[in-house]
């Protein structure tokens, strides 16, 4: 499918997530709004669409605004179920990002296997650095993917998020509270919430700066490191690697991708 834009047009992306829903608005290149709703497997078209209504409104736009829709989803469920929300409440048949389409190389074995996430990550990193790069995710799993010098998507690894973790912690111990995931305050707890916080923190923060260590010793390219994600800036200040996140990294990707399909 191929759209011809115009100027004044809006484009809605809506990158659907295990956990949350991040949805924005594009005039240009220029991101108007943006909004993180809950994911719930349970709602009907229906209901996601009222939503989507009133979420532009609070942005000063209406349905007649938006003119193209781009969706990313790892959530199989809720596919059919907001391609009919933005098709009987906005108007727009919107396209769904997939390793055909997502105008990146993929080199893994199996391409259709790899998120569609994983991949808009991938374009925006590529399309703003222009060299070999590492981009970690922070979402219910955090996620390390590597892009060639070339703009290839080579492949990647997934692990649980501390999010996974800590509410493990909780639900296979019998005195065990949930905690909120946190930098703690020092390191040896003086509390059992205090122990399981530093636990968790300085036990992610390993893996996350282990996992990128090794990656860089066997691509031996010097790759950019790019992260993104809700949870990304618990690590930053305390990675060796990660410095500071782009908190609409996937956004901007599906934006691109809208774009490409375009020329």
């Amino acid at each position: 499918m191929t759209w011809r834009r115009r100027d004044n047009e809006v484009l809605l992306a809506v990158d659907i997530g295990n956990t949350n829903i991040v949805l924005g608005v594009f005039r240009q290149q220029a991101l108007k709004g943006h909004w993180r709703i809950s994911t719930v497997t349970r709602k009907t078209a229906d209901e996601y669409g009222a939503g989507l209504i009133a979420l532009l409104s609070a942005a000063d736009l209406s349905k007649n605004d938006i003119k193209r829709a781009i969706i990313s989803s790892v959530v199989p469920a809720l596919d059919q179920v907001f391609k009919e929300a933005l098709s009987r409440y906005l108007g727009v048949d919107p396209r769904v990002v997939t390793h055909e389409n997502c105008g990146m190389p993929v080199l893994t074995d199996n391409p259709e296997e790899v998120g569609a996430d994983r991949l808009v990550n991938a374009v925006a990193a590529y399309s703003a650095h222009k060299g070999a790069l590492i981009v970690v995710d922070f979402g219910t799993a955090v996620t390390f993917d590597y892009v060639t010098e070339n703009g290839e998507y080579a492949g990647g690894i997934i692990a649980p998020g501390i999010g996974i973790s800590t509410e493990a912690l909780f639900a296979r111990t019998a005195k065990l509270p949930r905690i909120e995931p946190g930098r703690p305050s020092k390191l040896i707890g003086t509390s059992t919430v205090e122990s399981m916080r530093s636990g968790v923190f300085y036990g992610f923060l390993g893996l996350v700066d282990g996992i990128i260590e090794r990656m860089m010793k066997e691509v031996a390219t010097g790759p950019r490191v790019v992260a993104t994600g809700g949870l990304a800036t618990i690590v930053i200040g305390e990675s060796r690697y990660i410095t500071g996140a782009d908190e609409f990294l996937t956004l901007e990707g599906l934006r691109i991708i809208d774009e490409g399909a375009e020329q």
